[in-house]
């Protein structure tokens, strides 16, 4: 095998990496048999979750381990670094990949295809020690992790991301993104996320997929018709219940640069890769994660001033279920548990798609 063949190996694996609604934020280039270029983007002109970029940054990040987990399944170890004067919207990553005899290949290489999004609901199985542990130490130094395991606590969690699931269908400028990222009618999207992997039942999916063709329906739905309610309880509630944990990421300093974000994106999916090596399926649950920053930065998101209210509501009633304070940054919050392998999913735009074009 030729080295350019090499890494195309490695990036077609590095290409399965989690990103936001599967944007995959991000363009490859081959600039030299040991030097690969990752070109990011973010989506925050048009994505209202992508605050400041930083939910993009964190797939990069998340890409980038993925990409070095990937590399030393050939040998091959590989470091990044952020090129200088990149611009926050789209930094450029200088990945370099050295020969290593006797590397071994990182454990998590036979999760990287299999690890997916679970949104339906999971089993309550409590998680053993070994899980629990092994979830612990994931996301590495600087980080800990927090768990919601007992009944009481992930119906408190629960109660959170019912009101936030409120605020997420009432926000007007959430819609355009969430008329965006649904492949109706599909099991699989290269691009998007499918139908069948939205988690809501077929009468449900139609019903939203009506419904969602402009912001007056929605309004009109919601206001005479309780139209959050049935997403609500099928996206939100119900399976904020039907799991074995909620699991939260902090890290021990908050996060200032890009490459900080970064590195809690190569947290993010250390977590996620083992939480799929020990058994269990996952589920990202951050818009309150993403709606707390837009609180605690002081920083409006909607134009109607119920919205900005009540995101400050949920930032205090987050910090009341953790038991943290308002300056304590967060990284990552999703919930775990056992379930069968969901049959949709995302799939993603194929090695050439996402080569940088000359």
């Amino acid at each position: 095998m030729s080295r350019r063949e090499t890494l195309l190996k490695i990036l077609d694996l590095a290409r399965w990496a989690p990103s936001g609604d599967n944007t995959q934020p991000w363009r490859f280039e081959i600039v030299a048999d040991d030097h690969l270029a990752v070109h990011g983007n973010d989506t925050r002109d048009w994505c209202l979750y992508d605050f400041d970029g930083h939910a993009s940054h964190m797939a990069h990040g998340a890409l980038l381990e993925t990409l070095r987990v990937a590399a030393s399944g050939e040998g091959l170890a590989a470091s990044w670094s952020l090129r200088p004067a990149s611009r926050d919207a789209a930094p450029v990553f200088d990945v370099r990949l050295t020969e290593q005899p006797g590397l071994a290949p990182d454990p998590l290489l036979p999760f990287i295809e299999t690890r997916v999004v679970q949104r339906r609901p999971m089993r309550t199985t409590p998680l053993t020690e070994v899980q629990r542990q092994a979830l612990a130490a994931a996301p590495g130094a600087g980080y800990s992790v927090q768990f919601f395991e007992s009944f009481a606590a992930r119906r408190r969690v629960a109660g959170l991301l019912w009101r936030n699931a409120y605020l997420r269908l009432t926000c007007p400028e959430a819609f355009p993104v969430h008329k965006e990222i649904i492949e109706w009618r599909s099991r699989y999207s290269k691009d998007r996320i499918p139908e069948q992997a939205v988690g809501v039942d077929s009468l449900t999916a139609r019903l939203m997929e009506w419904v969602m063709t402009s912001w007056g329906r929605v309004e009109f739905f919601n206001k005479y018709l309780g139209g959050t309610i049935a997403p609500r309880v099928q996206l939100d509630y119900i399976p904020a219940l039907a799991c074995a944990s909620h699991v939260l990421i902090r890290p021990e300093r908050p996060p200032v640069s890009v490459e900080d974000y970064v590195r809690g994106g190569v947290a993010m999916q250390r977590l996620w890769l083992t939480a799929t090596a020990v058994g269990l399926h996952l589920q990202p649950e951050m818009t309150p994660l993403i709606f707390r920053w837009y609180a605690r930065a002081g920083r409006s998101f909607s134009a109607l001033p119920e919205i900005g209210s009540g995101a400050a509501a949920l930032a205090e009633e987050f910090e009341r279920i953790g038991g943290f304070g308002r300056e304590q940054a967060l990284t990552f919050f999703c919930r775990v548990g056992m379930s069968p392998v969901p049959r949709s999913r995302s799939v993603r735009k194929s090695v050439d798609e996402l080569m940088l074009q000359a």
